[in-house]
């Protein structure tokens, strides 16, 4: 009988102690740091596709959009950052809010689908936003672009979505050389960072963007291959992102891996190891 009994109270503790753990956890993910895996090339060269990063949730303060959304299928459990924190939704405000600066390379929920994307924050409230023959405008001026090279990598099946790039010197085969122009972009705020362009296309030419009170408008770096506020939400893009729906700021990447899988140790970015995000 005591055997049973010490075996029992074994298990009840083997529980409680994994049910610990997964609120320690689920506290930590909600206040504080949440991870991301980069899943598409909107952001190179400052992100690149299987880069592993933490995003600071302190940097902004809270709202419903802090509550992590999990989604297992295998299992069939989806819990959506909503169903646990929508009670907050609605006010467009934040708990020990703090303002985004421009430049900051912010992940958020999309106001429609409710994914998690990850863009460069361009425009701040009140804002006129343009983007004439590739050259981003804000408030009237040109953002001033520097020429600096060219950013090049392999054509290939790249992240274990098995995505293949889009490239600015035509048709590349299998294991050539995919390349895009590279400049670097300035703010009014001393912001540097690189933009890439593959080639003339639709979002290169926009009309005059004002952004509302309490919203802003996002860009992907990899310029003519994102989905951003210059699409509408109607039309499959972002649009103007409230306040509530910022979810944190990327600072440094922890781990990169170019490969289908993380375990393909073969495939490790090590000079991407604790990179600072800019």
């Amino acid at each position: 009988m005591a055997t049973k009994a010490k075996s029992g109270n074994a298990i009840v503790e083997t529980i409680k102690t994994i049910v610990y753990a997964l609120l320690i956890a689920g506290v930590f993910r909600t206040l504080f740091f949440q991870p991301f895996w980069i899943p598409s090339g909107s952001m190179k060269e400052t992100l690149l596709i299987g880069d592993f990063l933490f995003v600071n949730k302190m940097a902004y303060g809270y709202s419903y959009a802090s509550c992590p959304t999990v989604s297992i299928p295998v299992v069939g459990l989806n819990v959506d950052a909503e169903d646990v924190c929508g009670f907050l939704d609605g006010d467009n405000t934040r708990l020990f809010g703090g303002d985004p600066e421009r430049g900051d390379v912010v992940v958020f929920r999309h106001p429609v689908s409710g994914r998690d994307y990850i863009k460069r924050l361009v425009g701040l409230p009140g804002d006129r936003v343009q983007v004439k023959d590739g050259i981003l405008y804000l408030n009237g001026k040109m953002v001033p672009q520097t020429p600096a090279g060219n950013f090049d990598e392999v054509m290939g099946r790249q992240g274990p979505q098995g995505l293949t790039p889009r490239c600015g010197n035509g048709p590349v085969g299998e294991g050539g050389t995919c390349t895009k122009t590279r400049a670097v972009e300035t703010f009014d705020n001393g912001n540097e960072h690189v933009v890439l362009n593959i080639g003339s296309q639709a979002s290169d030419h926009t009309p005059v963007y004002l952004v509302p009170e309490g919203h802003y408008f996002f860009m992907g770096d990899n310029r003519d291959n994102s989905a951003d506020s210059r699409l509408p939400q109607a039309a499959g893009g972002v649009g103007f992102v409230p306040y509530e729906n910022l979810i944190g700021r990327a600072d440094r990447i922890m781990f990169s891996s170019a490969g289908r899988s993380m375990l393909y140790f073969w495939t490790w970015r090590s000079d991407r190891f604790f990179k600072g995000v800019n």
